[in-house]
């Protein structure tokens, strides 16, 4: 009886919805990363030049359970990590960053868009 539930929990769709943000539009997200040079520092599908290592890449940026290592990968999280990293984790080295929390919202939404 025990192998037929261990046998049926692994055959669960442990599969999340795509995370979404009301109002957020992704391709303005994608347009507010090039100017405020996000890929400086960080390789970003989409984005040709520069192509930074000093941050981790965010190609499946949606697929990470974590961010900076050490939050839970929510919207209203990843929003407040994008305009003030810093104030988050002071040992991070990502910067705190000019944008307003609409253009958070929008990069948030683009950042969900990148899978494996």
């Amino acid at each position: 009886m025990l192998s037929v539930a261990l046998l049926l929990c692994a055959c669960v769709d442990k599969t999340e919805p795509p995370r979404t943000i009301m109002g957020a539009d992704a391709e303005r997200g994608l347009a507010a990363m090039q100017r405020v040079g996000c890929a400086a520092c960080h390789v970003i599908p989409g984005v040709r030049w520069p192509a930074g290592l000093t941050g981790p890449s965010l190609r499946g940026f949606s697929d990470s359970p974590m961010i900076g290592g050490r939050f839970p990968n929510r919207p209203d999280v990843l929003v407040d990590w994008l305009i003030d990293a810093p104030a988050m984790s002071s040992e991070t080295a990502m910067p705190a960053m000019p944008l307003t929390q609409a253009e958070a919202r929008d990069i948030a939404a683009y950042l969900y868009t990148l899978d494996e």
